[in-house]
């Protein structure tokens, strides 16, 4: 399996080879070899900073001398008019990587923005706002970043660093019974020490997963009423359990959601169809 920083170092090969191809002609034909200059990121729009180490990184792999100075650190509260960073070096270095190094931290600052604005409703409860696996192809370490920066938690990486049965794990292989015994008995078989979650649809299927052995209750489109019943049941039951909200919750309905009790609640939208914040890498 590859580490963060291999998948990273993919990424970024990919954006290179998508953006520049065999080569900037706009760039070489109109800057010499030899030109020098600076850039500055401007911050346009009110928000959280985020994807600045990333942004050290994308400089440093594309031209080693170049040589960036940080203003503001990633997790930052910044407002228009804010300089992030200072970029120094090679002119035709700094127009090739622009725009990879934009995209990359105009879309993380704008998911860690989002983020900010979700946990904050939850202000005063024990309740943290989650990500999920709905993030765009190839950046999902970027973005599952930003959420942290933005203040909020993640959810599983991937499909292999959690057990998490939803409702067709649960139809094809027969109940919540039969598929959380046959994840334990996998992880035993292969040694792996992961934590398991079901999805669940009604009282009944909370009750058999509370049976089952279940580490986390995931409610899926429950009202905030259901969840709130819910919730008591499981305390009761099996205070260490813990309690999942997901499924078309929304930043309006997300503290009646947290008032019921639930340790996390899971929005697909902090990453899904999130706006980017504005900012531009502009000469100075």
């Amino acid at each position: 399996m590859k580490t963060k920083d291999q998948l990273i170092d993919d990424l970024l090969d990919l954006s290179f080879a998508e953006d520049i191809g065999d080569g900037d002609h706009t760039t070489l034909s109109t800057i010499g070899p030899d030109e020098m200059g600076r850039q500055h990121l401007l911050v346009k729009e009110e928000g959280i900073l985020a994807g600045v180490d990333i942004a050290k990184r994308v400089f440093e792999k594309f031209d080693p001398s170049l040589k960036m100075t940080v203003m503001i650190p990633d997790g930052s509260h910044v407002k228009p008019g804010d300089i992030a960073f200072v970029v120094e070096g090679s002119v035709r270095s700094l127009l090739q990587t622009e725009r990879t190094m934009l995209n990359i931290m105009q879309r993380m600052s704008g998911i860690a923005t989002t983020t900010a604005k979700y946990q904050s409703r939850l202000e005063g409860l024990d309740c943290k706002v989650l990500d999920t696996r709905k993030t765009t192809p190839g950046m999902r370490i970027l973005e599952k970043e930003a959420v942290a920066l933005g203040g909020g938690s993640n959810h599983r990486i991937g499909l292999f660093d959690m057990i998490l049965i939803k409702d067709n794990h649960v139809d094809f292989a027969g109940g919540i019974p039969q598929a959380v015994a046959s994840a334990k008995a996998y992880c035993k078989e292969k040694g792996k020490d992961l934590r398991i979650e079901v999805e669940v649809r009604n009282t009944d299927e909370i009750n058999q997963a509370i049976e089952a052995g279940a580490d986390r209750i995931m409610l899926d489109n429950f009202t905030p009423e259901r969840t709130a019943e819910a919730v008591k049941l499981i305390r009761s039951k099996a205070p260490h359990i813990e309690i999942e909200s997901s499924g078309g919750i929304t930043l309006d309905t997300l503290r009646a959601y947290g008032e019921a009790g639930v340790d996390f609640i899971s929005v697909g939208a902090l990453t899904h169809s999130v706006k980017g914040l504005d900012m531009s890498f502009k000469a100075c």
